[in-house]
């Protein structure tokens, strides 16, 4: 399994602006987290900054901040998840919320909460990761 340290997965979406700007071609993984980043104009900033700046950069929630390579992390999570229908049910109840919303971008928002809440249980608790706990939630969220 893939599994990035933090600076490598800062790079990958630092690059792929990079790239993006400078008209060059993007692997399918960087074309797909490119649609998420243009999504998000309150980043543009931080994708422009200097690299050191960034992988320096500690963005703390006590201090109000959000993570945007956190945040991009989870919408290339969910869509793989969503791609592959993995965990099983996770296609159809992100279709369902899509329905509902009309907003893909705003339904995996929502997603991003009950994978969150999921990810806090199995580390708070010590328990497996609840994959029907995780698809019931988002099917909450679409009023199913």
């Amino acid at each position: 399994m893939f599994n990035p340290t933090r600076d490598q997965a800062r790079l990958f979406f630092l690059n792929t602006w990079k790239k993006y700007h400078q008209e060059q071609p993007l692997s399918e993984a960087e074309s797909l987290a490119l649609q998420w980043m243009t999504r998000h104009p309150e980043y543009f900033p931080t994708f422009d900054a200097e690299p050191e700046e960034v992988l320096a950069q500690d963005y703390s929630v006590e201090a109000g901040q959000s993570n945007p390579f956190l945040h991009l992390s989870m919408h290339l999570a969910v869509a793989e998840q969503v791609s592959i229908d993995q965990p099983p049910g996770i296609r159809q109840a992100y279709a369902k919320l899509c329905a509902k919303l009309n907003d893909e971008h705003l339904a995996a928002h929502q997603v991003f909460e009950c994978l969150a809440e999921q990810i806090y249980q199995q580390q708070r608790n010590g328990v497996a990761f609840s994959s029907q706990a995780y698809i019931e939630c988002v099917l909450r969220h679409s009023g199913v």
